[in-house]
């Protein structure tokens, strides 16, 4: 099953031998990820400051800078890996650095569907329309 992990922590300042520190824990879990072959991405997100949030509220789409809710953690990132079981992802999730200005984050760790089927269905459309 894919896991997705995505990765909190608080937005900030970081000291040169901090990033550093983070920049090559995230390293070592992608490598480990892709050597064990369950690796199928991963990526840090822009700041919470070039964020947009779209939200459908009484037949009306409402957009607003920055992120959905205020939290003392934003998302700042996510893996996504092929985990046999959610015994596995949590030992994963447990290796992914979160650390900010001393500060330590969360991973929140979720399945995702499998929607693969549905993809298909709407590329055969689209290839039969465009024949």
């Amino acid at each position: 099953m894919r896991y997705m992990f995505l990765v909190y922590t608080r937005e900030g300042e970081m000291s040169p031998e901090e990033m550093a520190e983070v920049v090559a824990g995230h390293r070592a879990v992608m490598e480990e990820a892709m050597r064990v072959g369950i690796f199928h991405g991963a990526s840090p997100l822009q700041p919470i400051a070039t964020a947009t949030t779209v939200r459908h509220e009484n037949s009306k789409v409402l957009v607003t800078d920055g992120p959905f809710a205020e939290t003392k953690e934003q998302l700042g990132g996510y893996y996504i890996m092929d985990c046999k079981d959610l015994d596995e992802a949590i030992e994963w999730a447990k290796k992914i650095p979160t650390k900010c200005q001393g500060r330590q984050g969360c991973i929140e760790v979720r399945p995702i569907h499998d929607i693969s089927a549905m993809q298909k269905g709407i590329r055969d459309s689209l290839v039969e329309h465009h024949a």
